[in-house]
């Protein structure tokens, strides 16, 4: 009987120590899985970011040579011309409310909107960076730089004739102020750091304002020239932390996401530990007493589930259980507070925007033939309100694990970021004083329509705007020019495209119209429409309008078509056969 009783007793906990073996191993696979798609999510995540914070340095540039584009410089030093142009712009300019200095090649100042010393010496190490920028023929782009007390990014942009560079213009961005900085402190998170570095490791923008001008730790500096994401651990305040870098922006900045490494890991290697803590006891228990061994290992696998339960409950993310069929098998908790309801049981599909629906069938098809494949896919999702918003989701063909015997979808909610992005794309390509698409914008629908159909351009020059804007002011002169925009918009077909080139200029474009086409009666009804008084801030306004045409036959170079309309506008304008204006 002994001897049975410890044969059993043996046998018994050899099934144990296997079932406690196998336990393990499940909670640490899953464990690893989960940091693995944290990880990915966490640097794709940093990806795209620096992606934006990149397009927003290029846009600012973007806005220095259209400045240049639509303002010829006389290049001569003092010239009070350029100075009222350079003062002009600096006070509109999104970016360069600090101030803009003309050089020329050298470095030798030509003019600038401020001449009381209120600029960096031109010898300071920040401007290395933007010297090597243009160098290789592109924007430059300064580390941080200080100036009596003020904390200044320089953007420079060569300013050519005919083909050769001949002066630089310099755009300087109060960065407490800045563009981005608003963005990040507008996105702040309590859980971690969000902040654009420059190449010295100077923080120039930060969602807490107050890091704005101090240096981040080494081994983040050491990390800026990556151009891909990487992870950075390092410590802070005796405080283990870790930092997501991605370097390669414009001017050797760099995106930076920091927080504690305990926040970083979450609950999840917590919660892990203690479940491999309570098995590790119950084995050990079990050796002490087969009895006692049998009640601990029920009591810790319960209480296992409902730490698991409450973690993924309060987890930020969807984690989705899918059957072959894309039938919903098992939903978390935390898709009830984020979607604000559970579809177990119901078509995945049902939730997917119909836009992307197709799209999505098809790549959980293709999934399906991939064991243990994975596939990535931002999508929109309908909110229980009626709403859709967009989710990043990292779907795992699991159907040959018993242990899930599912596609695992794990779903994270991105529509802040989307908005982000999408409102930085449409800044890029619209004027922000009258919300009408750009230079940018109308060069792009115009070399879309030209290959195949002629287009009609209008080019219109108001004519009596300077008076306006010079006795009323700026901000009655804006005003003015938003008003020409929505009664200009009022005169078009849904086809046509109405765009501000810069200062008072517009050019509409008419698909379908060509040569042999009579724009006469559209041309007499803007002229009227602009000859109707505008209401200006309790002033009646009048003003005029000089309009070029030029009847595009389909396959004209879209460059030409529009210094056609141009040079046609000009001639209107003063009443001669002159060639359009030079620019550089």
């Amino acid at each position: 009987m002994r001897l049975r009783g410890w044969l059993v007793a043996g046998i018994l906990m050899a099934l144990l120590l296997a079932v406690g073996g196998v336990g393990l191993s499940v909670n640490r696979s899953a464990l690893r899985a989960a940091e693995n798609v944290h990880r990915a999510d966490s640097l794709a995540l940093a990806t795209n970011n620096g992606g934006l914070a990149a397009e927003l340095l290029r846009v600012s540039a973007k806005e220095l040579n259209d400045f240049i584009t639509n303002h010829p410089l006389s290049l001569t030093p003092g010239d009070e011309g350029d100075t009222a142009a350079l003062q002009d712009y600096a006070a509109k300019s999104t970016y360069f409310g600090y101030g803009l200095v003309l050089t020329d090649l050298v470095g030798h100042p030509l003019n600038a909107t401020d001449t009381a010393n209120m600029f960096p010496d031109p010898e300071s190490i920040g401007f290395k960076p933007l010297i090597s920028g243009l160098a290789l023929g592109e924007p430059g782009f300064s580390s941080i730089m200080t100036v009596k007390d003020t904390l200044v990014q320089a953007v420079a942009v060569p300013i050519v004739v005919g083909s050769a560079p001949v002066a630089i213009l310099y755009g300087f961005i109060p960065v407490v102020k800045s563009q981005i900085q608003e963005y990040l402190v507008k996105l702040r998170d309590d859980s971690h750091v969000s902040m654009l570095v420059d190449s010295a490791g100077t923080v120039g923008a930060s969602s807490s304002p107050e890091l704005v001008g101090t240096l981040v730790d080494s081994a983040i500096i050491a990390r800026i020239g990556s151009t891909d994401s990487v992870f950075v651990s390092y410590t802070e305040n005796g405080r283990s932390m870790i930092a997501t870098v991605h370097g390669g922006l414009p001017g050797g900045w760099a995106y930076v996401r920091t927080q504690s490494t305990a926040t970083f890991d979450g609950p999840v290697r917590n919660r892990s530990l203690t479940i491999n803590l309570a098995l590790l006891t119950m084995l050990v228990v079990a050796v002490a007493g087969l009895a006692v061994l049998a009640y601990r290992s029920q009591l810790v696998r319960r209480r296992a589930e409902e730490r698991f339960s409450a973690l993924v409950e309060h987890a930020p993310d969807v984690v989705t259980v899918l059957d072959a069929e894309g039938l919903v098998a098992y939903s978390s908790p935390s898709a009830e507070r984020i979607l604000g309801a559970v579809a177990v049981g119901s078509p995945v599909f049902d939730l997917i925007h119909p836009d992307e629906r197709d799209h999505v069938r098809e790549r959980f098809a293709g999934l399906l033939q991939q064991r243990g494949g994975v596939e990535r896919m931002q999508v929109r999702v309908r909110h229980a309100d009626g709403n859709h918003r967009w989710f990043d989701l990292t779907a795992s063909n699991q159907l040959h694990n018993p242990a899930l015997n599912g596609v695992v979808v794990n779903a994270r909610d991105i529509t802040d970021s989307r908005e982000m992005q999408d409102r930085l794309a449409h800044d890029a390509h619209h004027d922000p004083l009258t919300g009408l698409p750009n230079r940018r914008r109308l060069h792009q629908r115009l070399s879309a329509s030209l290959p195949d159909t002629p287009v009609g351009v209008l080019f219109v020059d108001l004519d009596g705007f300077k008076p306006v804007n010079d006795a009323l002011g700026h901000e009655a002169g804006d005003e003015l020019l938003r008003q020409v925009g929505a009664r200009l918009s009022d005169c078009l077909r849904p086809a046509d495209v109405l765009a501000r080139v810069g200062g008072d200029e517009f050019v509409l474009l008419l698909p379908g119209v060509g040569p042999g086409d009579d724009a006469g009666p559209l041309l007499e009804r803007l002229r009227a429409q602009i000859g109707e008084p505008f209401e200006i801030y309790g002033h009646e306004v009048r003003i005029g309008a000089s309009i070029g045409v030029h009847l595009a036959a389909a396959g004209e170079h879209p460059d030409a078509v529009l210094r056609t309309a141009d040079e046609a506008m000009y001639a209107v304008k003063h009443g001669t056969d002159r060639p359009g204006r030079h620019r550089a």
